[in-house]
Parts: structure tokens; sequence; C-alpha cells
């Protein structure tokens, strides 16, 4: 090939832009590598290092959204809505399950209302009895008698959650006290054919929900439950799909009390370290191990004990009722729009995310106790966050020129210096107000920081507390003994880096 002068010149900038190219790719995979979701620590590691790299643990995508949601819904129904039970045996005849008038819309139309933007559907529980007619048990609605075999409770649900917006999640438990195979590695297979059917029949599946529960087969042996394999499957199927709670994407937070820590990380400790047998996390999807319902999971003392650090946020389960299946006799113990409150100050405001159950009742609807009591609690929030006090406040000194902390946007978001006395978010308020409720938000894009706070308010000419506080994360909510002032401020006592506060707001509760 002949060459000449303007061909030397085109390559010369072609390889010019390559190299500028590669450069900026490795900028770009540099800074990547600073946040990740997963990152494997080891015993020679300082403290400092350690809390380097939590700092800088952050959200997958799929978490991400997810923690967004804030508040999402449980539909506890099967065939334990019939006998009465809260697990049953895998011995129950399919024809007893029979809802009269089961709409589907109702329940997802009332959760909405709510404010709950998700909906999981237990489409089979430990009994086995399986909410769609699958092809791979008799147990299940094809041979029940509502619709005469006909019924698909699954579609139902989750063509209401499409028409409506919202969300759509399956539980599917491992543990089968009907399948004959349970308790062998073909029951792996059958249990890869049903995940299958769900995950290619409904459309988007936005959560796959397992619990950890593993007892006895028909024929009296455990399953040793291949979550590995479950796991890539979904990934495959459904990629962005969350994983949880007996999953590598969300953790159970310990209770089923709606109530979360005082102290919540995201970032927690996988593993013991230099174990790499049974019980060590050293993949990102690998089934986590060990009791993770400790007081607090993830403190700066605790970062060393693990083989590696993740983000691995806590969802927060309990039921609207005393039981998690409906039974008529709890009519009258549908928590109050009071309590649920409670519960949402110490799940989504514990940085969170609320799992609540509300369960369906013979006829296939969500009862009158269960919507009115969703709907007060509705009325109450609204209520309460209607007006952030700080909305129209002045920032004082270095962040005076900064608007993210009170743009109501939670990608935003101001990077506190954490030095002594500059530490400090001071708000003018212009005018005396009276409020009872902090909100705090940090962007967890950039990682979960903060360890410690005080808020603070200006009367008599000093300052004064007025609540305090350990984590924020995603969200803080905190209620305090109603304070009148014009002025007050927000004060980092700990951090991990330099916090990215995203969100303050202040409000009365009256």
């Amino acid at each position: 090939m002949e060459f000449n002068g303007n061909i030397e010149n085109r390559t010369y900038k072609w390889f010019n832009q390559l190299l500028l190219g590669l450069v900026f790719t490795s900028i770009t995979l540099m800074g990547y590598a600073q946040h990740k979701n997963f990152v494997m620590i080891d015993k020679s590691m300082s403290e400092k290092e350690l809390v380097k790299i939590a700092a800088n643990i952050v959200p997958s995508p799929q978490q991400l959204r997810w923690q967004r949601l804030e508040l999402t819904g449980f539909i506890h129904f099967g065939i334990n809505t019939f006998t009465g039970n809260e697990w049953g045996d895998g011995k129950e005849d399919p024809k007893l399950f029979n809802p009269t008038e089961l709409d589907a819309r109702q329940w997802v139309k009332s959760c909405k209302e709510a404010g709950i933007k998700q909906v999981i559907l237990t489409a089979k529980h430990h009994d086995g009895f399986c909410l769609w007619p699958t092809k791979f048990t008799e147990h299940s609605v094809k041979n029940s008698s509502w619709k005469e075999g006909k019924g698909d409770v699954v579609k139902e649900v989750a063509d209401a959650c499409k028409e409506m917006e919202v969300g759509f999640g399956v539980y599917l438990s491992p543990w089968d006290m009907n399948n004959v195979s349970y308790g062998t590695d073909a029951y792996n297979d059958f249990f890869i054919n049903q995940l299958t059917e769900l995950l290619t029949q409904y459309g988007q599946i936005d959560e796959v929900w397992f619990d950890g529960a593993n007892g006895e087969g028909p024929n009296g042996k455990k399953q040793v439950y291949d979550f590995e394999r479950w796991f890539a499957h979904i990934r495959k199927l459904q990629p962005q799909a969350v994983i949880a709670v007996s999953g590598p994407d969300v953790r159970w937070v310990g209770t089923e009390t709606g109530h979360g820590r005082e102290e919540e990380w995201s970032v927690v400790p996988m593993g013991k370290n230099n174990i790499t047998t049974e019980g060590s996390q050293t993949k990102v999807d690998q089934a986590p191990a060990g009791d993770m319902r400790g007081q607090v999971l993830g403190s700066r003392a605790q970062l060393k004990e693990g083989d590696a650090l993740k983000w691995y946020p806590a969802e927060t389960d309990v039921s609207i009722r005393p039981g998690w299946f409906y039974h008529e006799s709890e009519d009258k113990k549908v928590k109050t729009p009071e309590y649920l409150k409670e519960i949402y100050f110490n799940s989504v405001g514990r940085n969170g995310v609320l799992l609540l159950n509300i369960p369906p009742d013979k006829r296939g609807l969500i009862t009158d106790y269960d919507t009115t009591s969703l709907k007060v609690w509705r009325e109450k929030l609204n209520h309460i966050f209607a007006e952030n006090l700080l909305k129209e406040a002045k920032a004082v000194g270095a962040v005076k020129k900064n608007k993210n902390l009170l743009d109501g946007n939670d990608s935003t978001y101001y990077f506190l210096p954490i030095k002594k006395n500059k530490n400090i978010v001071e708000i003018d308020l212009k005018e005396e107000k009276t409020f009872n409720v902090l909100l705090l938000q940090e962007n967890i894009t950039v990682g979960q920081r903060v360890e410690k706070f005080v808020f603070e308010y200006w009367k008599n000419g000093e300052w004064k507390k007025a609540t305090e506080g350990t984590t924020i994360g995603f969200k803080r909510l905190l209620e305090f003994p109603s304070v009148s002032a014009s002025k007050v401020r927000l004060r980092i006592l700990s951090s991990r880096l330099k916090p990215a506060l995203s969100e303050i707001g202040l409000y009365f509760d009256k």
C-alpha cells in the first residue's frame, strides 16, 4: 500500500484518539473500582483501610431501585387461607381452595393507595400448594374448585400490578412439604423448573423472595438448596430483580416486628476471615452464611470479621395482623394507623425498606378492617410530611450556596467536611417555627458514611440538643418533643470519610 502525508496524518490522529480513549477508560474504571458493591478483604488490612473500603461500597442498580421503593407489600394467600393454618403440611385437598370473589385489582389498589410501590405474592408456601397452574406438581390451583381449575392467581396479580404501575415480586418457598423429590438432588431441578415458569410467563419480576425455612419433606429428609444455581437462573431470566432475603441482594432485618436497628449499616462483613470452606462468602452471588440478627452488623470493629464487605441492606417485614395468613378471629386485631406510623418511622426511618403483609380473606378480598387502617395510616404520613419547614430556609456558612440539601432530590448531595467546626449544617428558618420530626438522607450512590450525629436548636443564646442518632443511610427519621426555634443545626460527630448528605427536612406532627 502506498502511504502519503494525509494517510500518515489521519493515522496519527486515529492513534491519538485511541490513546486518549484508553486513558479515559482507565480513569473511569479506576473511579468505578472505588465504588463497588462487593469487595474482598483480608486480615492484614488496617482499620483505616477497611473503613475507606466500606465507605466506598455502594448499591447495585437493582438495590438502589429497591431502596427507593421504601414501602412494599406482602400478600400471603393460599391453601392456608382456607384451612386456618399458618404453616400447612402439604396434605391438603386442593379443592379446598375456592375464593368466591377474588379480586387482585382490589389488592393492588389497596396497596397503592397506602403508598406501597411493589407487591410480593406467595406463589408457593411451605405446603407446596401453587397459585399458578404449574406443570410440575398436582398440588396447585389447576386441581382446585376455583374457576373449575382454570384460574391463575399469579397472572391476575401480575396483570393488576402492571395496570396500576406497581412493582411485582414472587415468594417461592424452598421448603416443600408436598413434593416427593424434596430431600434429593432432583428437587433442585424441580425448583428450577418452577422458577422458570414464574420468571418467563408473567412479565417483569422485580423481586424474588426466599425465606430460610428448611424442614423435612415427605421422605423425612431435609433439602440441600442449590442457591447458587437458583441465583444464576434468576440473573439470567430477570436480571433487574432483587433476590431476597435468603439471597445476595437483600437481607432479613432479623425480627418480624417492623422495627429495624437503631444503628443500621447497609455495608456488612460476609463470611469469616481466612475460611475458604463451608460458611465462607467469596462470591458476590453466593448464598450468605451465618447469623445476621445481631444488634449491630457493620460497625468499625466488625468490618475485619469477614472475608468480604458487601452492600447488603435490610428488609423489615411485619404483618398488619398477628398472623401472616388471614384468620377471621384476627379481624379486630389489625394494627392501628398509629402503630403503623411507628413501624414506618422504625423501618423506613432506620435505613430499611418496609415489607408489610396484608392477607386477603377466604373471599379473595382484603377486608375493610385492613383497608381502613391502611387508608388512615397513609393520611397520617401525608399530613406529617406535607410541608418541609426548611423549604424556604436559608443555609448559613459553608453550605449557604448549596441548594442540594433542600431540593427534594436524593440524587443530589453536599459533601460535608468532617474536620472539627466544619462538620456543621446550620440553617436559618427566618422566623420561629415549631417542629418535632427530623428527616435526614445520604446519597447512597456515594456510600453510607455517617456514624453519629446531633441535631440542635438555638434558644436563649445557646445551642440545645433536640435529638441525636447514629447511622443515616438512605433515610433516617427521628421524632422528639416539640421545639420552637428560628435557627437549627446538624453536627456530624463521626463519619467514614466525607458524608454525602442529600436531604434534610423538619416537620411538625400535630
